[in-house]
């Protein structure tokens, strides 16, 4: 027949796909039926030695004893089936979220629900239908997903987008498709580029609800993250100095590790960027970054759309959507440690590794180390990697916003080998 193309919404979905797992569970399910048929044939013509007188003579005995053997195949039927319907959702891999559980929203099972190739089974691919792709860990925020997905079609959105964040936070991440317009905010006063990039954002253009603060001066009085103190203003801190100015000897200029790059630095990755200031001193010297983000307590996306750059609303829970070997340059702060959680932090540096090309440098930049442990584990994975190190160095520098106490860190330009 040829293959099939079929088109659901954007284009984004799972396939069901006839595989080695759904053969076993078709055998299995086979052999059930042809076990649980003998033991009924058997059933019905066995008779016990001990019994030999006619069986006419209590035939309503006989008829309890049949009906009761019926009801017993009956029972072990329907848990056979059962049984194998839950083996094959656990084989499959892709019903995480059971539709028929009560106070679920309708446009939750509509989107969630199977959708049949119109003309059956693709002859090239073995697809038979289509399943949209939602995350695993919307199984453990039901509710809150259902919240989420309840709405008027073709409405406006409810202002939830930190609900939205709090389930992609808990790893309900990527989040089903909603069939509702989002609330528009008028963008009046940007300015061009290079303009833009350090000409202070208007507070009107922005999305307050769900925030603590309701304007920049507010978040510039609160330490947001280790890595954006006061970082909204553009005018008067630290922002206007960073990477060209160095505060400490963690502190590397952006013109000298671009100089370690030889030229070839064109297109960047900016893990936890804050307001964008990486990703704007990179856009004076002609090099592309996109930066990570979250809307954790501040309005860091709007924030960095203003300023002319690209912000990325994707959490580090998340594959990074890009393809391999693709970046001259990975940038990274603090914002790396994912929860403190060693394993995590293993799996993202080889993330970090699979979207960086051979050759490209990852920066490293005032990665906080709570402790001498903590350092030498983050140095002994490092290490794993094989990376060339440019440039190392560890050092303390005051907690100006926090304690006052120095804290240790660490600040590396460091590069990615060829591997055959």
């Amino acid at each position: 027949m040829g293959s099939v193309s079929l088109k659901i919404g954007d284009g984004t979905a799972r396939f069901k796909r006839a595989t080695l797992c759904s053969s076993a569970v078709n055998i299995l399910m086979l052999f059930s039926v042809l076990t649980t048929n003998l033991f009924a044939l058997y059933a019905f013509t066995y008779s016990p030695k001990q019994h030999i007188s006619n069986p006419l003579n209590h035939p309503q005995k006989n008829i309890s004893l049949i009906s009761e053997q019926v009801s017993l195949i009956i029972r072990e039927i329907d848990s056979s089936q059962r049984k194998l319907a839950q083996m094959e959702k656990e084989l499959l891999g892709y019903d995480t979220l059971d539709l028929s559980r009560p106070n679920l929203a309708s446009e939750l099972k509509l989107f969630l629900q199977h959708h049949q190739l119109p003309l059956g089974k693709d002859s090239r691919t073995g697809i038979t239908e289509m399943v949209a792709s939602v995350g695993h860990s919307c199984e453990k925020s039901a509710d809150l997903l259902s919240q989420y997905m309840s709405y008027k079609v073709y409405g406006p959105c409810p202002d939830d987008w930190s609900l939205a964040q709090k389930l992609i936070v808990k790893g309900c991440e990527p989040l089903p498709r909603r069939r509702c317009f989002a609330k528009t905010v008028p963008k009046v006063g940007l300015s061009s580029l290079p303009l833009s990039l350090w000409k202070p954002v208007s507070e009107k253009i922005v999305t307050w609800s769900g925030l603590g603060c309701k304007n920049f001066d507010c978040l510039n009085t609160k330490k947001l993250s280790r890595d954006c103190v006061g970082c909204f203003d553009l005018v008067n801190g630290f922002e206007t100095q960073k990477y060209v100015k160095a505060r400490s000897k963690n502190d590397f200029l952006m013109d000298d590790v671009l100089a370690m790059g030889n030229g070839g630095i064109r297109i960047g990755f900016d893990i936890g960027g804050g307001s964008g200031t990486f990703a704007a001193r990179m856009a004076e010297r002609n090099v592309t970054v996109i930066t990570n983000t979250l809307n954790v307590d501040a309005p860091y996306s709007e924030f960095i759309a203003a300023r002319g750059l690209f912000p990325l609303f994707l959490s580090l829970d998340h594959r990074f959507p890009f393809y391999d070997n693709v970046f001259d340059l990975v940038h990274a702060t603090s914002g790396l440690d994912v929860g403190g959680k060693p394993e995590k932090l293993e799996f993202l540096m080889f993330d970090v590794d699979r979207i960086l090309r051979a050759g490209g440098l990852f920066w490293l930049d005032n990665f906080y180390c709570a402790n001498d442990e903590k350092k030498r584990a983050l140095t002994r994975l490092i290490e794993r990697f094989g990376y060339k190190k440019l440039k190392w160095v560890v050092g303390d520098k005051i907690d100006a916003a926090g304690s006052g106490k120095p804290e240790g860190y660490l600040s590396a330009v460091l590069q990615k080998p060829v591997r055959t």
